[in-house]
């Protein structure tokens, strides 16, 4: 008989746990990706112009920056659940007050309580590394990173074209206000249960102000450099004390018994090519989605390159290649068995580099160019979903939601230093007879994610094997 219920159990207890914590990070995935294609709706919404505008995604990853490693570091100390639940409730506060907003000053202040959005994977992951053995735990974490790309492919693919059905934004809006409340209401059910291992140790408050600053600075100065200038003296101001910030959040670190981020863990040969990869990931798939659909928007007999797709056409071009990545993530854990999850993130990094050397090799031909973004998004699904599950294996186990939110904050700030850096080259390099960007820009773009995918599968192989 206690055979039988311990079978049952080994079988019911991951799907019980595993349900709930899809739906919310599809939520996660969905609410992010939507802001993207709502960007022209809710500008005319709040009649602002197309500069302020791009502070409503500067924002949340600004708040997202600071929010997920102090919520991560508070699961591991007080319950992933319990802080889940406060996420939610931040989230679904902050998306009301965006659907009410009359001003754009308003509505960035939702932006800012949304930004704990971000930390449902790295909450979520904590509870499946405490609750699962680690068979049912890579699968798991695969299956969540899985749902995240799908969650971000649907909010961007409908949430523009639902906007214009209903009229504007705000029907979207407040659309997304009820999912986050559902997903509170979800949260709030017995259904799931509260972490088991808890961490021991307080809140480092200092780290977290100090590392908050330094990630703000940072990122800021970097989206402000890419609207305003790189020699604008705020933007200039900015990316002088980021370092300094980030120092002396490390000094504090070092000297801390309880960090809010154990930085000599993340300098361990365990886990720290991993992170170093994270950041690498965040510059190839998020800095690179503004490129992409830039280049297929472009006429080719105005600029002399692309493919001239009209707006609905993009989305789901570039929803494909994100599907594919999707359904990659969903079997990397048996991929990582198979291989073991270094070989499988070096085959990950290498398909990455190819793709982009085959879209460098075929952009004057549609059906090339997309055949390397389709084999890069292959590569991609493998490395974000396989990433997270070496650094949480390599960290102690009471801090796996902690850990999973560097990883998620480094690919963030990797992405978000990408862009600008795309943003500014873009200005650069431009065909004198059009002024629009010059082919060499992409190029040089492609190019440097290539690189970067290479540097990354030769980094992964310093980790331990599997």
């Amino acid at each position: 008989m206690s055979t039988v219920v311990a079978r049952s159990m080994s079988v019911s207890v991951p799907s019980a746990l595993i349900g709930p914590l899809l739906v919310f990070v599809l939520l996660d995935g969905f609410i992010q990706g939507s802001v993207v294609s709502l960007l022209p709706a809710i500008r005319d919404t709040l009649h602002t112009g197309t500069g302020p505008a791009m502070w409503i995604t500067a924002t949340q990853f600004l708040s997202a920056a600071v929010c997920v490693p102090v919520f991560g570091r508070l699961g591991d100390l007080h319950g992933h659940r319990r802080i889940l639940r406060v996420a939610l409730g931040t989230v679904t506060v902050g998306c009301l007050l965006c659907a009410l907003a009359p001003t754009l000053g308003v509505f960035l202040a939702g932006r800012v309580l949304i930004g704990p959005i971000s930390a449902t994977l790295p909450l979520s992951v904590g509870l499946v590394r405490d609750r699962l053995d680690t068979a049912a735990s890579r699968r798991g974490v695969s299956l969540l990173v899985a749902a995240l790309i799908l969650g971000a492919t649907a909010g961007t693919a409908t949430a523009g074209p639902l906007a214009s059905v209903a009229g504007g934004g705000r029907t979207v809006l407040w659309s997304l206000a009820v999912l986050a409340a559902v997903g509170l209401v979800l949260a709030l059910t017995p259904r799931i249960s509260e972490t088991g291992r808890l961490a021991s140790g307080r809140m480092d408050w200092t780290g977290a102000v100090l590392l908050g600053l330094g990630l703000t600075l940072l990122l800021g100065s970097a989206a402000q450099g890419a609207a305003h200038g790189w020699r604008a003296p705020p933007v200039l101001v900015g990316l002088l004390l980021a370092p300094v910030a980030l120092g002396l959040w490390v000094r504090s670190s070092l000297r801390s018994s309880e960090p809010l981020v154990d930085v000599r863990a993340m300098a361990g040969r365990a886990i720290a090519p991993a992170f170093a990869c994270g950041f690498a990931a965040g510059v190839v798939v998020l800095g690179g989605q503004g490129v992409t659909v830039a280049f297929l928007d472009a006429v080719p007999e105005k600029a002399g390159y692309g493919f001239g797709l009209p707006q609905w056409q993009i989305g789901l071009w570039i929803a494909v290649p994100a599907l594919i990545s999707f359904l990659t993530a969903g079997a990397s854990a048996a991929v990582g068995r198979r291989l073991g999850y270094r070989a499988m993130l070096t085959v990950g990094f290498l398909l990455m580099a190819a793709g982009f050397g085959v879209e460098i090799a075929g952009h004057a031909v549609m059906a090339t160019w997309y055949a390397g973004h389709l084999l890069a998004g292959v590569g991609i699904g493998l490395a974000v979903s396989g990433l997270p599950t070496v650094i949480t294996e390599g960290s102690p186990r009471d801090r796996a939601a902690s850990a999973t939110a560097v990883y998620y904050n480094l690919k963030t700030a990797g992405g978000s230093i990408a862009g600008a850096a795309a943003a500014a080259l873009f200005s650069g390099l431009l065909t004198r007879s059009t002024h629009q960007p010059a082919l060499a820009a992409y190029l040089l773009l492609w190019g440097a994610c290539g690189a970067l995918a290479l540097v990354s599968a030769a980094l992964i192989r310093l980790t331990p094997r599997t």
